[in-house]
């Protein structure tokens, strides 16, 4: 199964901080999700969108829970946040979720704040067509979504240990798929901030990075870059800024990610994650990344994570 979000991103951003030789050598298995009964379809479409870069002030933020649809867009409204990254299981269409999902997504939109479709799992990587039939068209037949964000993280996956340049390949193939069954939905990814190591090929077998692939078949990108000081060596600037610079040659926008939830005890974990610290503190640092990435003509703002770490925070 899919590492919870919390252990996944805690675990992505520890791998990243030994590069990307260690990451290489210690990475989780991931497994392919098995198929689900075939969605019922419904008549209507996703809501046409513009794919321009967010206002480099903009704010996200990615909701793994939506139990509490009404407490969820109060937080955001409250928050200044102007988009959401919703989690939307397979077969959104019979799952027991929808309503929460309407009643999110409603509210939100009708207090201006966008709403995407937030789903993924290293086993798409294998099951491109699967992702398309069960999850992709699912979510976009309710017409409560925008646009798609893709959380995919490729290097959990067995495979990456023993045939890298497959999975890369795969996970581009993955992109291209949902990009043609997207219609007018745009179509953002999550990426760790060193995916600018990692070869790949462009669609003309020419020598690339996966940075590079991916934002050519997105409209954006967002960039684990997990610090919780802004500035300095291994800062959250320091370590988005090769992305930001990509993003910036390439005309995509680019966010940077800030993580909230608790990840552990180690120097390694606590540097990582705003876990522990107010919100004013936290926002003094948020307002540093913000000056310092608003130099890059593709910064499109910071999106944090999570709901649940950030409703938790005191102010």
């Amino acid at each position: 199964m899919r590492l919870s979000p919390r252990s996944a991103r805690a675990f992505t951003s520890l791998l990243a901080l030994t590069g990307v030789t260690a990451v290489a050598l210690a990475l989780a298995p991931g497994a392919a999700a098995a198929a689900p009964a075939k969605p019922s379809g419904t008549t209507s479409t996703a809501p046409t969108s513009t794919t321009t870069a967010a206002a480099a002030d903009s704010r996200a933020l990615w909701v793994w829970d939506t139990s509490t649809p009404d407490a969820t867009v109060d937080l955001a409204v409250s928050s200044g946040i102007d988009q959401l990254f919703v989690a939307v299981p397979p077969n959104v269409t019979t799952s027991a979720q929808l309503p929460n999902l309407r009643t999110l997504s409603e509210r939100a939109r009708a207090a201006g704040i966008r709403v995407d479709a937030l789903g993924g799992d290293p086993g798409w990587v294998d099951n491109p067509s699967w992702v398309v039939t069960y999850w992709l068209k699912p979510a976009r037949s309710t017409g409560l979504f925008t646009g798609i964000h893709i959380d995919v993280e490729p290097y959990s996956t067995s495979a990456w240990t023993t045939s890298q340049s497959t999975v890369v390949a795969g996970y581009l193939t993955l992109l291209d798929k949902l990009k043609a069954s997207a219609g007018t939905s745009p179509i953002e990814a999550d990426i760790p901030f060193w995916f600018n190591q990692i070869p790949a090929k462009a669609s003309n077998g020419a020598a690339s990075t996966l940075d590079r692939e991916i934002m050519r078949r997105t409209s954006g990108v967002t960039v684990m870059a997990y610090r919780n000081t802004a500035a300095g060596t291994d800062g959250t600037l320091d370590i988005a800024a090769a992305e930001l610079a990509v993003g910036t040659a390439l005309g995509k926008p680019v966010r940077i990610g800030q993580e909230t939830t608790y990840l552990g005890d180690t120097a390694v974990d606590t540097k990582q994650t705003f876990y522990g610290w107010t919100r004013t503190a936290m926002e003094a640092q948020l307002a540093q990344v913000d000056a310092g990435a608003s130099s890059y003509a593709a910064y499109a703002g910071i999106a944090i994570h999570s709901a649940a770490g950030y409703a938790a925070m005191t102010p």
